[in-house]
């Protein structure tokens, strides 16, 4: 059975994911821009999953960095996208939030 998409706050600036949240990509990047990120992304994952399987210490901290590089430049690690002041809830229990009252609406 396939798992249905994660809900997003109304707001656009979160995914909901087993109860938390998790910053999502800047919109405001262009698609060739998010194209090379996710790329890079994907390959740095792959790295750290090779590097685990080989016990490679060394190399799995420098792919955990690209990864970590990689999500900063899509906007959901760092510094918040939005300019409006709004605090970042990354990875916050939903229920712990300003969203928690629109979230049980949904339940």
């Amino acid at each position: 059975m396939t798992k249905p998409p994660p809900t997003t706050t109304p707001d656009g600036r979160y995914l909901v994911v087993d109860g938390r949240l998790w910053r999502r990509s800047n919109p405001a990047l262009g698609p060739r821009q998010r194209e090379l990120l996710v790329a890079a992304l994907m390959r740095a994952r792959a790295d750290v999953g090779r590097a685990k399987r080989t016990q490679d210490a060394a190399l799995e901290r420098r792919a955990r960095q690209r990864v970590h590089r990689a999500k900063v430049g899509l906007g959901e690690r760092g510094p918040p996208w939005w300019t409006d002041g709004t605090p970042d809830l990354n990875r916050r229990l939903v229920h712990n939030t300003p969203y928690a009252e629109w979230f049980q609406g949904l339940e």
